[in-house]
């Protein structure tokens, strides 16, 4: 199994991303490097620590104005949901699916925090958020709607069947 390290390509330039990264990162090489017999319990603390950091993230692109319900929000439940999937296999024994799992973990999170945690940073420097008080320091940078999608054909809103245009149905 590779491991993902710490390495220029993930750090983003605002500490308080980089360092929560760099935990996730070494928590997650704590899993793949755990023997057997703490597979299961360095998993649950990776578990922990990203619900914790996902619960942050979607916090603050609430505070700002970067909706909820975009793209981001919906991979950070996704990947929770397996990784507690994952908890329940290892807990009946199936060591290897929290070990498949931490390895295409390590992959997911590095194109993650390239492109949508870097865009969340750019986006929280361009409004000046203080993640310490939730203050916009400069409120006239914020979106005047909620960002929703990620401006890509796999993240938009899926359009009902009344919505689409007869060539968009035809397609």
């Amino acid at each position: 199994m590779s491991t993902l390290l710490w390495s220029d390509s993930l750090v983003l330039g605002l500490p308080f991303m980089d360092d929560t990264h760099r935990e996730f990162v070494d928590l997650l090489a704590t899993v793949v490097n755990a023997p057997d017999d703490q597979v299961v319990a360095a998993w649950q603390i990776l578990i922990t620590h990203t619900d914790v950091h996902f619960g942050r993230e979607d916090r603050w692109m609430r505070d700002t104005r970067f909706s909820s319900s975009n793209c981001h929000s919906t991979q950070h439940n996704v990947i929770l949901q397996v990784m507690r999937e994952g908890d329940v296999r290892g807990q009946a024994g199936e060591l290897d699916v929290i070990r498949q799992m931490a390895d295409e973990l390590g992959v997911w999170f590095a194109q993650h925090a390239q492109s949508m945690d870097a865009a969340l940073a750019l986006h929280l420097r361009s409004v000046g958020y203080d993640t310490a008080t939730g203050v916009v320091h400069s409120p006239q940078a914020l979106p005047n709607e909620e960002i929703h999608g990620c401006a890509s054909a796999t993240c938009s809103t899926p359009q009902t069947d009344v919505e689409k245009t007869p060539d968009a149905v035809a397609a």
